[in-house]
């Protein structure tokens, strides 16, 4: 059954990715600007957008299974958290790369310490040092406990992310709605949606199978250990 459910994942996530590239790159208008290269860097929008938003929620994830881990202490907990983390950090790679890229023709420089990216990229330091973590530290309930709180303490930049272009001035964009000054015309508005969903069915078929990996280690390791003992 899991099988069937993760190659019918796969298949939509195929078929997913490839519409939503067509819509970006062939259906959805170009924007007004001033030069060729700030109407191609704009179409970054719809994949630096959705990986930011997915970044969030994958450690939104960890920051819940990391809280199911201390209540219940359970292994599933702990191994959720870790999958999620780790493709949250893919995740925000992608908005740290992306981001730069669309910068560079639009604010003519690829980098600016303001709080947005500032906060972006410490936000990106917390998990990869979550992760750091759990390779050098002995698999155990210490490992675990301090990852789980790590996981939950860390979750707190990521408010400060999304809030910081509304509480300081930034070189950032204010976020766009699907209507009122600013937003975005109803076929880029449905572009990023579409964008948006399959992103996130992108995260939910990369958790599964990540999570299906760590219980398969896990199990060889039990293996391992009880062919040590005999």
């Amino acid at each position: 059954m899991k099988r069937i459910i993760d190659k019918t994942l796969l298949i939509v996530l195929l078929i997913a990715f490839l519409t939503s590239l067509y819509l970006v790159f062939n259906w959805v208008p170009q924007i007004k600007a001033s030069n060729t290269a700030e109407q191609i860097a704009q179409k970054i929008f719809y994949f630096h957008v959705p990986s930011a938003w997915l970044g969030f929620l994958a450690f939104f994830i960890v920051f819940i299974a990391s809280v199911g881990y201390l209540v219940t202490r359970k292994r599933q907990w702990e191994l959720v958290s870790v999958a999620s983390a780790e493709i949250g950090v893919l995740f925000v790679s992608l908005v740290l790369i992306t981001g730069p890229i669309w910068a560079k023709p639009v604010w003519g420089i690829w980098w600016t310490w303001d709080a947005r990216l500032t906060s972006s990229l410490i936000l990106w330091l917390i998990y990869v040092a979550y992760l750091m973590l759990r390779r050098y530290l002995p698999d155990g309930s210490k490992r675990a406990n301090l990852s789980a709180v790590v996981g939950i303490i860390g979750f707190i930049d990521v408010p400060i992310v999304y809030y910081s272009i509304r509480w300081w001035e930034t070189q950032h964009p204010k976020a766009v709605m699907a209507s009122g000054d600013g937003s975005l015309a109803a076929p880029m508005f449905f572009t990023f949606m579409f964008s948006l969903a399959t992103f996130t069915l992108l995260y939910v078929y990369l958790l599964r199978k990540r999570y299906q990996l760590l219980v398969l280690e896990d199990t060889l390791n039990k293996q391992f250990k009880e062919m040590e003992i005999l």
